[in-house]
């Protein structure tokens, strides 16, 4: 990327392009300011280029004025890269999830910066401005980041363990086994008292909502589980990632996806045989098969039988008559 241009984030859409230049001026000479706009509305899109003469005053600009407040709302600068396929790549890309509502660009940035020189730095916000919970920071080296999931996977920002490894681009998480995308959301251990309110004021934070219910018999008593509709599959998937495992009045939630029963069914079936041909490995050449069986001969018989031979982990009589047994 040019050592001369910086790109200037996260504009309040009142920002013209001759208070960006007086403010970006004090540090050094600017050649050229453009803020951003729509070509049809000529509406700030929140975003400027910012190019210097020298490469000392641009770094000074990046250093001093990053996050620096412009009519209210504190601005983001990283080095221009025009470059769509770098800035996709993931390269030394990192993301961080499960931060607290208070940590803002600056406070990550703050973070993470000790480890390396940082191209980008971002919190997730909604529309409100309000964070999401997660953002992404990305390097100039894989060393960097490296460095950074090592240290800080796990730790406590603003007393909240979050969550710091490698970016995963979207078209990868979209074509990874397994990965389906999903509105709904299924929650089960509640407590008796739980209530939709309840659940809505717990996972509205993650999105909008279109619906909520929480299961109920004929007496109307709560069956302890229910589901969360959400507009957005990737708000639904933050939600699961967040509130899986956690408790809520001594209860220790599952939520998940919401599955039709064919689906389970196949979950189901796939998980046991992968964990058939886990132990078929595991025990390879270990492993007996005896047919022609006496229907008197049962798990006991013949364990007595074989276990002259060596420690016998598993033995079972099916009901066809045939068994395997595990040295």
């Amino acid at each position: 990327f040019p050592a001369t241009s910086l790109y200037v984030g996260d504009l309040d859409v009142s920002v013209q392009d001759a208070q960006l230049f007086d403010v970006f001026a004090q540090i050094g000479g600017v050649v050229s300011v453009r803020v951003c706009r729509d070509v049809t509305s000529r509406k700030s899109l929140g975003y400027a280029y910012v190019n210097y003469n020298t490469p000392a005053d641009a770094a000074r600009a990046l250093e001093m004025l990053n996050f620096t407040p412009i009519n209210g709302r504190p601005i983001r600068i990283m080095y221009s890269n025009r470059d769509p396929s770098l800035r996709k790549s993931g390269t030394a890309n990192i993301f961080i999830k499960n931060l607290d509502k208070s940590i803002d660009n600056k406070a990550l940035y703050d973070t993470f910066c000790v480890f390396g020189n940082i191209l980008s730095c971002k919190v997730a916000t909604d529309p409100a401005g309000e964070s999401k919970g997660y953002g992404f920071v990305q390097y100039e080296r894989d060393e960097a980041a490296h460095a950074a999931i090592e240290k800080l996977n796990g730790m406590l920002m603003n007393d909240k363990k979050v969550y710091v490894g490698p970016f995963v681009r979207k078209q990868e998480r979209d074509n990874s086994p397994g990965n389906v995308k999903f509105n709904n959301v299924y929650v089960k251990n509640l407590a008796e008292t739980t209530t939709e309110d309840d659940l809505k004021e717990i996972f509205g934070k993650f999105g909008a909502i279109t619906s909520v219910v929480v299961m109920r018999d004929g007496d109307g008593r709560s069956k302890c589980f229910g589901f969360v509709n959400f507009e957005s599959p990737d708000e639904a998937a933050l939600a699961v990632q967040d509130l899986n495992g956690k408790k809520f009045s001594d209860k220790e939630w599952y939520v998940g996806r919401a599955q039709k029963k064919s689906e389970r069914e196949m979950e189901l079936k796939e998980k046991f045989e992968k964990n058939l041909q886990e132990a078929a490995d595991k025990y390879q050449n270990t492993n007996l098969y005896l047919k022609n069986l006496d229907d008197t001969v049962d798990d006991e018989k013949l364990r007595e039988l074989f276990a002259e031979f060596g420690t016998i982990t598993s033995c079972k009589v099916c009901l066809n008559s045939q068994l395997l047994i595990y040295t």
